[in-house]
């Protein structure tokens, strides 16, 4: 379980695709992340741009993590090169602050920014976002976008939301660079799901 509050900002040290008799196999991949933490454990969880992935080896500066089928299928990984820099979570303790919102690390689809325009000191990003995102959304409710918890500005159309950036998230995470045509990870409000199942499930 994560909260969306980015703790530090890594880079994809080494991309290594699955082989099978010598030939690629798809999707799987394995990540290695250089990342600032210390006392990563083996078995541990760690959002990478909001995925959930679990570290199969603590190396020098950094860790591993494989990327299943199921993962690869609904995320941007397969893509990931060496020297892209990736938004960084460790799980939540019990104990922690709950600064964002409760997020889950399942990342639920890719998203495109459709358009970016800065009013004032913040950035507004409308999003087009997977339609489960879409039925989960609500004006002032909660997404994560790249493993970053955001709030919902407005529901500008029927396939997309709006979210603004403050200017400490956009020099804090890799969010700042973002520009019209970008893609990025999301995930919907748990909550939000729960309800909309929940109603479908009454009717």
């Amino acid at each position: 379980m994560f909260t969306g509050i980015v703790t530090a900002v890594g880079r994809v040290g080494r991309v290594e695709r699955s082989t099978e008799n010598g030939k690629r196999a798809t999707p799987g991949l394995t990540l290695t992340i250089r990342a600032p933490y210390r006392g990563v454990k083996k078995g541990e969880s760690i959002a990478i741009n909001g995925a959930c992935l679990t570290v199969e080896r603590v190396v020098k500066g950094g860790f591993t993590v494989h990327v299943v089928e199921t993962t690869a299928g609904r995320t941007l990984f397969g893509a990931y090169a060496a020297g892209r820099k990736v938004n960084l979570e460790r799980a939540l303790r019990a104990s922690d602050r709950l600064g964002g919102h409760i997020v889950q690390g399942h990342v639920d689809g890719v998203a495109l920014v459709e358009r970016a325009e800065r009013r004032g000191d913040a950035w507004v990003y409308d999003l087009r976002v997977p339609p489960a995102v879409r039925e989960a959304s609500i004006p002032f409710g909660a997404i994560t976008v790249d493993g970053v918890s955001l709030t919902i500005n407005a529901i500008p159309g029927s396939t997309s939301v709006q979210v603004s950036l403050i200017p400490f998230t956009r020099v804090h995470t890799t969010l700042g660079t973002l520009g019209v045509g970008d893609q990025v990870h999301v995930e919907g409000d748990v909550l939000g799901k729960y309800v909309r199942a929940l109603c479908r499930t009454a009717t």
